[in-house]
C-alpha cells in the first residue's frame, strides 16, 4: 500500500480540526428576498389659514385752523398708518370760519382752533363739552418779507414807511386779533411812538380771512410785508423775517377738542391723545410750534 507523504497528512489533520465555516444569514437568503420598507409617517392635515377680515372703512373729520395745515397733514398721515381702514379728512380754514360752519350744522369729529374764543363759541352751543378743550401748543407772530425783500425792510419801524404795502389777517381771524394786540403793545413803547399803529395800518392793502392767504400774498410779491405766525415762516423757509420782541409779542394758545356728537367718538379721542403725545408734539415742534409741556 502506498503511503501518504507526511506533509499531506498534516494538512488533512488541521482542516478536520477547524470544523465547518459559518455562513452569514444575509448571505443565505434567496436572491429575491429584501428587507421590508419602513411604513411612512402620516402628518396631521392642517386647515388653510383663515384670512384676516379687512377693517371697515371709517372717516375721521378734523376741522383745524389754517396755520395747522402742514403739521396736521403729517399727523393725519401718521394716524392713518396705525389705524388701518381710517381716513383722516382735514378741513383747514380760519378758526372763525370753522366755528361758524360747525354752529350752522357742519358735521365733524374734532375742532382745533387758533384761539380760545372760537372754541368757547362751540362750548356755549353745547357742541363741545365745556371740560373737553385742551391746549396743545403755543405760537407767536413774526413779520414775513418776500424772498428778495424788494422794499429793503430792516426794522419794525420800517413798516410805517409811506408807500409800503402791508397785508394782515382780518381782525375777525385769530391772527388778526393777535396782530392788533401787538400793535397796542407797541404804541406804549417809546421806541415806536403813540401813532405807530395808525401809521402802520395806513399801509395795509389787504386783510385776509386766514393767515395762509397772508403768507401766499407775500410769497407772490403782492405785498412788501405781512404779519403771520412763526410756524408759517418755518413752513415757508424762503421768506425773510423780522422778529417781534417777546415783550411786545402775543403768546397764542391753541385748544383742541372732540365734538359732543362726533360720528367717530373713539377715533376722535385717539386722535386728540396722539396730538398730545410725545410723537404728536414732536411733529408740531418740527413745524415751528411750541409744544405744551405735560
Amino acid at each position: 500500500m502506498k503511503r501518504c507523504p507526511p506533509v499531506i497528512l498534516l494538512i488533512t489533520a488541521l482542516l478536520a480540526a477547524c470544523g465547518p465555516v459559518a455562513t452569514p444569514i444575509a448571505a443565505s437568503l434567496p436572491p429575491t428576498a429584501t428587507a421590508a420598507p419602513a411604513a411612512p409617517v402620516l402628518l396631521p392635515t392642517l386647515p388653510p389659514p383663515t384670512p384676516e377680515p379687512m377693517p371697515e372703512p371709517r372717516t375721521l373729520t378734523v376741522f383745524a385752523a389754517a396755520s395747522l395745515s402742514d403739521a396736521f397733514t403729517e399727523i393725519g398721515q401718521d394716524f392713518e398708518a396705525v389705524h388701518p381702514g381710517v381716513s383722516v379728512a382735514l378741513n383747514f380754514a380760519g378758526s372763525q370760519t370753522l366755528s361758524t360752519q360747525l354752529t350752522q350744522g357742519a358735521v365733524a369729529d374734532i375742532f382745533a382752533s387758533a384761539n380760545k374764543t372760537e372754541m368757547d363759541k362751540l362750548a356755549a352751543a353745547s357742541l363741545v363739552p365745556t371740560d373737553a378743550p385742551r391746549n396743545f401748543l403755543t405760537n407767536q407772530l413774526i413779520v414775513i418779507l418776500p424772498k428778495y425783500n424788494p422794499a429793503n425792510l430792516q426794522t419794525l419801524q420800517d413798516l410805517t414807511r409811506p408807500g409800503m404795502k402791508l397785508v394782515l389777517a382780518d381782525k375777525s381771524v385769530p391772527a388778526g386779533k393777535y396782530t392788533l394786540q401787538i400793535l397796542d403793545n407797541m404804541v406804549k413803547d417809546a421806541a415806536f411812538g403813540a401813532d405807530f399803529k395808525t401809521r402802520l395800518l395806513a399801509n395795509v392793502v389787504s386783510n385776509e380771512t386766514d393767515v395762509k392767504q397772508v403768507v401766499a400774498k407775500v410769497q407772490l410779491g403782492e405785498a412788501d410785508a405781512g404779519i403771520a405766525y412763526l410756524s408759517d415762516s418755518i413752513a415757508a423757509p424762503e421768506l425773510k423775517t423780522i422778529q417781534i420782541p417777546a415783550n411786545l409779542n402775543v403768546l397764542a394758545r391753541y385748544p383742541i377738542a372732540a365734538l359732543t356728537n362726533a360720528p367717530q367718538p373713539q377715533l376722535a379721542a385717539d386722535f386728540v391723545a396722539y396730538v398730545l403725545s410725545a410723537d404728536g408734539q414732536a411733529i408740531l415742534k418740527k413745524w415751528g410750534f411750541n409744544p405744551i409741556s405735560p
